[in-house]
């Protein structure tokens, strides 16, 4: 038999057929869904970047190739959300450097769906911090005197900005979730007669209890509702410059147990009552508390802080009580860590994805906004960063690094989404994934720690895609 003339040959190259005796390729992978793919890179080059979607499809990829599976029959903890704190500082700044558009588009911008970042969680302080323009509680009296019954209780101070800048983001979102935390109950019922240092006087736990019902009814008629509430910030910590208050496990236990948690129940109180407010590296102290006999019935999590140890640490206490939820309520950047690149690692890393991984339904970072002189502060945190930084003359709006890493979780992960199970900690590549309430959308989080870029295959549902992640870069794909 005599070969095809070399005309035929060409037909059936460019028809795609094989030519004769070559095996048939078989057809083409089925395309399945386009994800969408928003990345930010160390360089700061891309900042929350739309790129051109990416595909699942049925091939198989080769063995040699990172995956990461995401498992949606595998579920966890459902979701609150991701946000900030609004502190009278970041309020007064929102209220007062910006004019009202500006005003008006942050917070569009903030809490608003996309474009903006669906911010869904936040936090208030129960009177001053140290980043308050003063020191102040809601029921302050003269030197000496004492107000048992709480008769001069008032949240007037909070009416200027802060009650403004709170109704607003809710009006923007009314899914948003507030928690709030009192650095320091009224001086008079401490043992330092002061609102720094000290510890609560035994005669004052039924008054405090009462004041924290107050703050929640108080702030329920001005239509803010109060979520959660913890009975401390930091309680191991006694500041020298700004209102604080140490406040022992036994301590904490005999309150709840005794006197806020009947309290709550007996007046249909619905916030709900965290334990600790404070760092992973002391976790025997909650420990402690929901080993008691009475409080934990009253006590629906624990909520946690960054500034010591391990985030590792919320799992040990999810697996001893695996009935009470857990919250990361506290975390800071400031000028001590200035490197974007490396900050943008740490907190998609350890907050977003390891928080959640360890069973956080809700994640905070401190102050929303600051100015470009880290304040205004009353003592405490003197090189502390906003989410966002507003320039007191200008009124301009810079985002930091923080609000790139909450916005990869927070305008993908919506309240009520399920953690469902992906694969982590492989080649540098940490990840966690969400399903959304909605019709079932999808969002994979994934951030590349290592000094090389990494390609790797997303495996879901029998499909598959590819994608090569810049080094140092997050990634967040979000699919139906």
């Amino acid at each position: 038999m005599r070969p095809p003339p070399a005309w035929a040959l060409v037909a059936f190259v460019a028809c795609g057929r094989p030519a004769p005796g070559e095996p048939s390729p078989g057809p083409p992978p089925l395309q399945g869904p386009a994800a969408q793919v928003w990345l930010t890179t160390g360089t700061g080059s891309k900042l929350l970047s739309r790129e051109a979607d990416v595909h699942f499809d049925s091939s198989v990829p080769p063995a040699t190739l990172l995956r990461i599976v995401v498992d949606e029959g595998t579920t966890y903890q459902e979701m609150v959300g991701f946000g900030a704190a609004i502190t009278d500082a970041s309020a007064w700044l929102i209220q007062n450097k910006l004019a009202p558009a500006q005003r008006e588009a942050l917070l569009q911008e903030l809490f608003g769906p996309s474009p903006g970042i669906g911010l869904s969680f936040t936090r208030l302080t129960m009177g001053a911090s140290d980043f308050s323009l003063h020191q102040y509680s809601y029921d302050d009296m003269p030197p000496g005197q004492t107000d048992s019954s709480l008769a001069h209780f008032s949240i007037d101070s909070n009416r200027a900005y802060l009650l403004p800048v709170v109704q607003r983001a809710l009006a923007i979102n009314p899914q948003l979730k507030i928690m709030a935390s009192p650095w320091s109950p009224p001086g008079w019922m401490k043992t330092s007669n002061s609102l720094i240092q000290g510890t609560l006087r035994p005669e004052a736990y039924g008054p405090l209890a009462e004041y924290f019902r107050r703050y929640i009814e108080a702030y329920r008629a001005e239509g803010v509702p109060i979520y959660a509430i913890t009975v401390q910030n930091e309680p191991h910590y006694e500041p020298p410059t700004y209102p604080g208050m140490r406040l022992e496990p036994p301590a904490r236990a005999l309150f709840i147990g005794q006197y806020l948690g009947p309290l709550f129940a007996e007046r249909g109180i619905g916030t709900i009552i965290l334990d600790w407010d404070h760092n992973w590296d002391e976790y025997q102290s909650p420990l402690q508390v929901l080993a008691d006999t009475a409080a934990p019935r009253y006590i629906a999590g624990v909520a946690w802080h960054c500034y010591g140890g391990d985030v590792s640490a919320q799992t040990l206490v999810h697996d001893a009580h695996p009935d009470k939820e857990t919250y990361f309520t506290e975390c800071s950047g400031g000028e001590w860590a200035p490197n974007f690149a490396d900050n943008l690692k740490w907190f998609v890393g350890t907050l977003i994805i390891d928080a959640t991984r360890d069973w956080a339904k809700g994640v905070l970072l401190w102050n929303l906004a600051l100015d470009e002189n880290h304040g205004p502060h009353t003592g405490g945190c003197g090189d502390c960063r906003g989410v966002v930084t507003i320039a007191s003359g200008s009124g301009v709006v810079t985002r930091n690094v923080e609000y790139y890493a909450l916005a990869h979780a927070s305008r993908f992960v919506r309240p009520g989404a399920r953690r469902i199970a992906s694969t982590s900690g492989i080649a540098g590549l940490e990840s966690v994934a969400f399903r959304n309430a909605d019709a079932g959308s999808k969002a994979l989080i994934v951030v590349n720690t290592d000094p090389q870029d990494r390609t790797f295959a997303v495996l879901w549902a029998n499909q598959a895609l590819r994608y090569t992640l810049p080094a140092g870069a997050v990634v967040t794909f979000v699919w139906s």
